[in-house]
């Protein structure tokens, strides 16, 4: 009765209608539908590793400045993870500074407890590939320090072996000389069996090559690259770095694939989120108005949402994007991204609406490029200073490395 019920009911339209709703009924079609409605699907190579064309972002798990995180949510976290892994989605992205203030590395910790309670099949949870993003922190001065830092991440997630160890952003742009050490961690932690693979984020065109072929030269894969990917953020080094990741058989993952919330169609210059993420988003919608009536022109004639049309624009330009969720809503709604494909017609125009609109997301101030200049404009200010902003206590920002307290791998130095 259930495939019945799925072959006479296109997806498509069941996470449309879904999505309509400000609630869903606990008879949600994802729970009550065996086999669940988008998987099987065909799983893509990332290095050694099989994963899903789609992974799951958890930044917001363990964050309270930006994303409003409480521990009263970890219910619900949990139910987007089993309903995440019970569809097919079997990477998951993290890091070991997610998590705000006292809740640092709240977000590898959560995973870790997720996958130990899930209640699936043993197959299933043995297929989850946690890919972890690692610091690289002014006192990370040595590649020991950098393998100390994969084991404590490896620890609070209790797991045996990490999917994906990832430098987190290059230091080229600040400090050159720690560069060499933090790529001695990752062929390091990868000798010693912590890590399946390694890969690297927010590493621009010219470093992108310099480490694969350093990797290369020390018998390590590259097995892939995270980079701010979308129609808000498809620039000269965005597609550069995408055009290289194809050459050299890197797999590019895509994060913020939704631009932190400006794709979803849910904002407006009128109707802007509380907190930090307002101040970029009054500097950037007022111009996105060609791509988001493109992209609501779409979604209505596919019955999807926008959301969902522009997640698959990113599957379809051969990326993994891993948009962030936090609710059962929105992890139901981005699952309605999988199963289609946008046609050729439509991937064109979005990208010409993607550059008609005046607007583009700023990247993250950690990916290598060139020092902003005079004419940087406003919202690259304000998207740098959104970068930055942290909790005290905090210390993603190097900026923040004088008053860091935890200074773990001293010894080691």
């Amino acid at each position: 009765m259930a495939m019945a019920l799925s072959n006479s009911v296109p997806s498509a339209c069941i996470i449309c209608l879904s999505a309509s709703n400000q609630s869903y009924p606990p008879s949600s079609p994802f729970k009550s539908l065996k086999p669940p409605l988008f998987w099987p699907w065909q799983k893509v190579k990332m290095g050694p590793l099989t994963v899903s064309p789609m992974g799951f972002g958890t930044w917001a798990w363990g964050n309270q400045l930006l994303w409003g995180y409480q521990p009263s949510m970890d219910s619900q976290l949990q139910q987007v993870f089993n309903l995440a892994v019970e569809n097919g989605i079997n990477l998951f992205d993290t890091a070991d500074s997610y998590g705000t203030g006292r809740l640092n590395g709240q977000s590898e910790k959560l995973l870790g407890k997720f996958i130990r309670e899930f209640q699936g099949e043993k197959r299933i949870r043995d297929e989850i590939v946690i890919a972890t993003k690692f610091a690289a922190y002014p006192w990370r001065l040595t590649s020991g320090q950098f393998v100390q830092a994969c084991r404590a991440s490896r620890d609070r997630m209790q797991i045996e072996q990490i999917g994906i160890g990832q430098l987190h952003w290059s230091t080229a742009n600040y400090a050159p000389p720690q560069e060499l050490a933090l790529w001695n961690g990752l062929v390091a932690m990868y000798e010693k069996g912590l890590v399946k693979a390694v890969g690297v984020s927010n590493y621009g065109p010219k470093q992108l090559v310099k480490i694969h072929d350093y990797l290369k030269a020390r018998g390590v894969p590259l097995c892939s690259a995270q980079v701010q990917f979308s129609l808000l953020s498809m620039g000269e080094d965005q597609m550069e770095i995408k055009n290289i990741c194809d050459s050299l058989d890197i797999r590019l993952i895509s994060y913020s694939p939704l631009g932190l919330g400006m794709l979803t169609g849910k904002y407006t210059p009128s109707r802007l989120p509380q907190g930090p993420r307002g101040l970029l988003f009054k500097q950037i919608l007022p111009g996105l108005k060609p791509l988001l009536v493109s992209l609501r022109e779409i979604a209505e004639k596919r019955c999807k949402t926008i959301p969902q049309v522009a997640i698959n624009w990113c599957i379809c330009k051969g990326t993994i994007p891993i948009p962030g969720v936090k609710t059962v809503k929105q992890a139901e709604e981005n699952l309605g991204a999988l199963g289609w494909r946008l046609s050729s017609s439509e991937l064109l125009q979005l990208d010409y609406a993607a550059q008609e609109s005046p607007q583009r997301m700023i990247q993250n101030i950690f990916q290598t490029k060139t020092i902003m200049g005079a004419q940087t404009k406003k919202s690259e200010i304000v998207g740098a200073e959104f970068y930055q902003l942290k909790e005290p206590g905090d210390s993603l920002n190097p900026a923040y490395a004088n008053t860091e307290k935890k200074r773990e791998g001293w010894s080691n130095m």
